[in-house]
């Protein structure tokens, strides 16, 4: 340690034990992130190589938003409402803490059957509208693959509960786990033999999440002591304040889970490619999050609630709005130096097989618009840490729902005048908006707890 200043090395030992807990498990998301990042970015290597801007691109694009709409919103929800109480019944009796678990997890498992139905039932009807500029044989390989790849509606659902236990006990390597579903995939579109355009997209997404769930049952287990069992009965106390924060913020989720979709609308009216050069764009936004927003967001969250739970409102505003400028800062770093290295970036990752340089210079484009998100991202992701340990659920479900109008506007604004950058544009400046509300909202509750 002689090589770090000692200026440093004295500021550091003076931080509160809150920001240190919080950097501690940030910088594990982040190398775990950065793993699984890597996972995922060789996936799409692989599959640019082999599918390229193709319509087998389309139809797998298509084919997982139709599966994972409705449970996805849902486990968006889970996750934020979820880690508050199980943070709190770290400390409360342990059999209490068992049937709201085994509970939770017999409730995933009667959603998940439901929603696994609803996949194959609605999915080609939904398809017929989301697709209706698209080739005919793309629609067709969509409909395989929403068959097909159906399971995945139980098993993310089950992921994020299992996931979230290990997030309350401040574990974070279900991070890392997040790589297994792009690792399978990677490995099937490498070695499957050519001929089958959407068999190894189909085993790899199915064996990927089958191996991450169990994977996750078996740390979660080890993490809480907790076993990994059903209960289809609903008994436990904690149910009441579940269902409240879950049914206010659905709403607003439900509404905001409606921009993947939208976006591939826009772009399928723009013709065959579109969505597969949008996704290669959002692969890479993707993982810059995952690097800098998602590692602090999940480390942030815990800490709060256990401040919060303290009554302490004024200590979690301090550190929440430290960290949001800290990740305004860097997120704008990132934007600069991706913005300026995007072709080289696009042509190292995916430039060789079926990936031609004219996809090079399009994904580049949209990938440069959809870049300037990230300061907002990055700084909005902690501030909504901050209001879900407060239980301001109510509140931040307004802002999601506003968020897809904003969304929707842009994108109608936009699409005309840009093509499918004005789409990557158009999530940016929502997200500009997003942040401008939770900073308003902070000043808010400043001013009102002022008052009392």
């Amino acid at each position: 340690m002689k090589f770090i200043p000692s200026k440093i090395k004295q500021r550091f030992a003076a931080l509160h034990s809150d920001h240190k807990r919080i950097a501690r498990s940030a910088v594990w998301v982040s190398l775990f992130s950065l793993l699984g990042k890597l996972a995922g970015a060789a996936k799409e290597m692989a599959v640019a190589y082999r599918y390229g801007v193709s319509g087998v691109v389309d139809a797998y694009q298509l084919a997982f938003t139709v599966v994972t709409w409705i449970p996805g919103t849902l486990v968006s929800v889970i996750g934020v409402v979820l880690i508050p109480i199980l943070v709190r019944l770290r400390q409360q009796d342990s059999k209490d803490r068992a049937l709201f678990l085994e509970e939770m997890h017999g409730t995933v498992l009667i959603l998940g059957g439901l929603f696994m139905l609803v996949s194959v039932l609605l999915g080609p009807p939904a398809l017929a509208y989301l697709a209706a500029g698209l080739s005919e044989e793309t629609r067709q390989m969509a409909r395989q693959l929403i068959f097909g790849m159906a399971p995945v509606a139980l098993l993310i659902l089950t992921i994020k509960v299992l996931a979230a236990r290990l997030q309350a006990q401040e574990k974070q390597v279900n991070t890392l786990l997040e790589s297994m579903p792009a690792a399978a995939i990677c490995g099937f579109i490498l070695f499957w033999p050519k001929g089958a355009e959407i068999a190894p997209l189909l085993w790899g997404v199915l064996l990927g999440f089958v191996v991450q769930t169990a994977w996750l049952a078996y740390l979660a287990q080890r993490a809480d002591g907790q076993s990994f069992r059903f209960r289809w009965s609903w008994r436990s106390s904690h149910w009441p304040e579940f269902y409240q924060a879950v049914g206010v913020m659905a709403i607003g989720q439900f509404v905001m889970s409606f921009i993947t979709p939208l976006d591939q609308y826009f772009a399928a009216q723009l013709g065959d490619s579109a969505i597969a050069t949008l996704s290669y764009g959002n692969r890479l936004i993707a993982l810059l999050n995952g690097l800098g927003s998602l590692a602090v967001s999940r480390a942030t969250l815990p800490v709060f609630s256990e401040i919060a739970a303290l009554g302490d409102w004024a200590r979690a505003r301090r550190m929440a709005l430290k960290w949001s400028g800290l990740m305004f800062a860097i997120g704008g770093g990132a934007a600069a130096v991706c913005w300026l290295t995007a072709p080289w970036i696009i042509k190292l990752l995916f430039e060789r097989g079926a990936f031609t340089a004219n996809d090079t210079v399009v994904v580049a484009a949209v990938f440069r618009w959809s870049l300037i998100q990230l300061p907002f991202y990055f700084s909005v992701l902690v501030l909504v840490q901050l209001m879900a340990s407060c239980n301001r659920f109510g509140v931040m479900s307004i802002f999601a729902a506003t968020n897809f109008l904003v969304k929707l506007g842009f994108n109608l604004l936009l699409t005309p005048w840009m093509g499918i950058e004005g789409i990557a544009l158009a999530t940016s400046l929502m997200y500009s908006y997003s942040l401008s509300c939770f900073l308003g909202l902070v000043l808010w509750l400043d001013r009102e707890r002022s008052t009392e």
